[in-house]
């Protein structure tokens, strides 16, 4: 996004840096979250444009500053999708109820966007179809490690979230849907 806006720059073009976030059915509902960043001037003038299809946030002037939001939207979502998985095929193995298991953990401190709703409407019912590929997941994950590299930060947490999403494509494929991730972890 740096390179771009100073390829446009040169020629007064303005860039708005943006990105969504809330899959495909924040967008079919117009739920999005829009995260922008460029001059907050165009994105006060556009704020009603960009309600059409979700909440627009304004992340900052920064160049890229919406993208690397994402990446870090998106490396919470690979974790909690990842962990919770994990979390469920260990209570289920040792004879928890999948469905009462969500059930506490969604009225306690673990809750999270896989726990109230991808698990209760993709998981437990074995339908697996939220619409949104395992290799786009890793690929998300994939590019947080990489700018996180770039940033000469070494975040060993969202590393193993990578090691895990690429074995997912790996052992399952990268067609498979993102919630199958959960039969990674009951193969084990």
């Amino acid at each position: 996004a740096a390179s771009i806006q100073e390829q446009l720059a040169s020629s007064d073009i303005v860039m708005m840096d943006a990105a969504v976030s809330g899959g495909t059915g924040g967008a079919k509902k117009g739920t999005l979250a829009v995260m922008i960043s460029g001059p907050k001037k165009y994105f006060d003038e556009h704020h009603k444009a960009l309600s059409c299809f979700g909440t627009p946030f304004y992340v900052g002037n920064q160049p890229g500053l919406a993208q690397t939001m994402k990446l870090a939207n998106n490396i919470l979502s690979a974790a909690s999708m990842a962990v919770t998985s994990e979390v469920m095929a260990f209570g289920v193995r040792a004879g928890l109820n999948p469905d009462v298991m969500l059930s506490i953990i969604n009225s306690g401190t673990g809750r999270n966007t896989a726990t109230a709703d991808k698990f209760p409407r993709g998981v437990v019912n074995r339908s697996f179809g939220f619409g949104f590929a395992a290799g786009l997941m890793t690929k998300d994950a994939r590019l947080f490690g990489e700018e996180a590299r770039a940033q000469d930060m070494n975040l060993p947490v969202a590393e193993a979230v990578i090691a895990t999403w690429n074995r997912m494509v790996d052992e399952i494929g990268a067609e498979a849907d993102f919630t199958q991730v959960v039969q990674l972890m009951e193969g084990d």
